[in-house]
């Protein structure tokens, strides 16, 4: 009797229930963790905001406190509505207050989602196996563990995508209606795929190069030339473009325009240097490894034809992402988390093969196989783990309330600090001036810091607070100045210098 891979939907789909159930384990781990371990500024801004929510809606907080928490968040600006930190901040009305554990089970919940449209969308156009196989890399790839549970809005947009694309392609592969007119097919896939792919590109406005992308691809493989001619292309349309334009052009233009002339106009040079490709290149292949990338391009080209228009229109829709912010596609992972579903589709496309040749080999060669490949999760399961456990941020709180304790009240502070200061608002409920730091960002934009500047930043101010010291180590002009000074308090992290005396 041959042993071969099982093929009935019921062998698969405990695997599947089975991947599920590891992705939400792994992003759970070490919950109750502050939100420091994975681009601890973006979710310390998160946080800061998804307080003030919560403050308003409080019944029981005073005044000074939801003084204090709208001028947090006012501080950390808002490129991008606050959908994921709403959600949050009701979280903790419902939950009893405050907590590290709310955002990271929703991003987890989020992404589950997602995972189940992924599956479907891969079952669809390839073998189940090879689809389980992009649903394992989507989950357990360290990288998507890790960003995919942070507190910013890029889990939801890149989970909203996912789910877009996924009726997207339902309505493309759907059958044509009799009697409802040229080229109509089902209704609920159109307006679904509208309302998932409007809502990623209102959760941040940076998926619209994808979203964009898929649906050009789609609907001219769908409906060829005459596109124009269909009401349900008009009503997707509708659907994606009005909420992002209501809220980034209409009521935000301000921020918007601020944002696309600091980070792609200013920058836009970066992208006449071949180093900028080089340190493109490299920085992805760190997160996703070089052969993964082209195996999954590779397999882009060689899928059928309607999942070929879908990921080769993708891929584009990245390239123009990334020529138009050059600066973070080497400097912020989370910047390509809309890459983790994109390289999955491609890669079971471009293993498949091998998946539906398994059968054919002896019961020892298919052994092998399964144990190789159950081998490969498990080990990046056990990676993604360790870089999660690897670090314990649970004495940062208690750190940064000491810090704001030692500042005198009401005292007018500059401060050379982490995450722009969000740790003291978060954690100390004290807010500082910034002193600029010495970082590449400024060096990309050819700005330099010139101690020379230090009366005029430092005029009418009381304190300079200084914890992070590898920024005053970069600035020894700066730490020669700050000698002069007085220290006021110190402790273990932080120094306190008196500028009044």
């Amino acid at each position: 009797m041959q042993t071969s891979l099982p093929l009935r939907p019921a062998n698969w789909f405990i695997l599947f229930v089975i991947l599920l159930a590891l992705g939400g384990l792994l992003r759970l781990l070490d919950i109750t963790d502050p939100p420091l371990d994975f681009h601890a500024s973006r979710q310390l801004r998160n946080s800061l905001v998804a307080r003030d929510i919560y403050y308003s809606l409080l019944p029981t907080a005073t005044v000074e406190q939801r003084d204090l928490a709208s001028s947090f968040a006012r501080a950390v600006g808002r490129y991008e509505p606050s959908v994921t930190e709403s959600i949050v901040a009701v979280t903790y009305l419902l939950t009893g207050g405050e907590n590290f554990v709310s955002a990271r089970v929703w991003s987890t919940v989020f992404w589950l989602l997602a995972g189940i449209a992924l599956f479907d969308l891969a079952r669809r156009a390839v073998s189940p196996w090879a689809a389980l196989l992009a649903l394992a890399y989507y989950l357990v790839l360290p990288f998507s563990v890790q960003a995919s549970r942070s507190f910013q809005p890029d889990p939801l947009m890149t989970s909203a995508f996912i789910i877009g694309i996924y009726f997207l392609y339902r309505w493309s592969d759907s059958p044509l209606l009799v009697g409802e007119g040229p080229g109509v097919r089902s209704w609920k896939w159109a307006i679904l795929a509208g309302i998932f792919l409007g809502l990623a590109t209102f959760v941040k406005i940076v998926i619209a190069f994808f979203v964009g992308g898929a649906a050009i691809a789609l609907v001219l493989f769908t409906l060829k030339k005459d596109f124009w001619k269909s009401k349900q292309v008009w009503a997707m349309a509708a659907l994606m473009i009005v909420p992002a334009l209501t809220f980034y052009i209409l009521l935000n233009q301000g921020r918007s325009t601020e944002y696309f002339f600091a980070w792609t106009v200013a920058l836009i040079k970066l992208i006449t240097s071949t180093d900028f490709y080089s340190k493109w290149l490299a920085f992805i292949g760190s997160l996703f490894g070089l052969t993964v990338i082209f195996l999954s391009l590779a397999g882009a080209l060689l899928a059928p034809p309607r999942l070929r228009w879908l990921l080769i229109s993708l891929w584009v829709g990245y390239l123009l992402y990334g020529l138009t912010l050059p600066f973070q596609m080497y400097t912020h992972s989370y910047y390509h988390i809309q890459l983790i579903p994109i390289i999955a589709l491609g890669l079971a496309s471009a293993l498949n093969p091998l998946f539906e040749s398994v059968p054919a080999h002896g019961p020892v060669g298919r052994v092998g196989f399964i144990i190789l490949i159950v081998a490969v999760i498990g080990y990046h399961s056990w990676v993604a783990r360790s870089v999660l456990v690897a670090e314990d941020f649970r004495h940062e709180p208690a750190f940064w309330k000491q810090v704001g304790d030692v500042i005198p009240a009401d005292a007018n502070v500059i401060a050379l600090t982490q995450d722009y200061g969000y740790r003291l608002m978060l954690f100390g409920w004290r807010k500082v001036d910034l002193w600029p730091l010495s970082t590449g960002l400024s060096e990309a934009r050819g700005g330099n810091q010139d101690v020379g500047d230090f009366s005029a930043l430092t005029e009418g101010r009381d304190y300079f607070l200084v914890t992070a010291f590898g920024q005053l180590d970069k600035q020894p002009d700066l730490k020669k100045i700050l000698a002069q000074y007085p220290i006021a308090e110190q402790g273990d992290g932080y120094i306190l210098y008196d500028l009044q005396k």
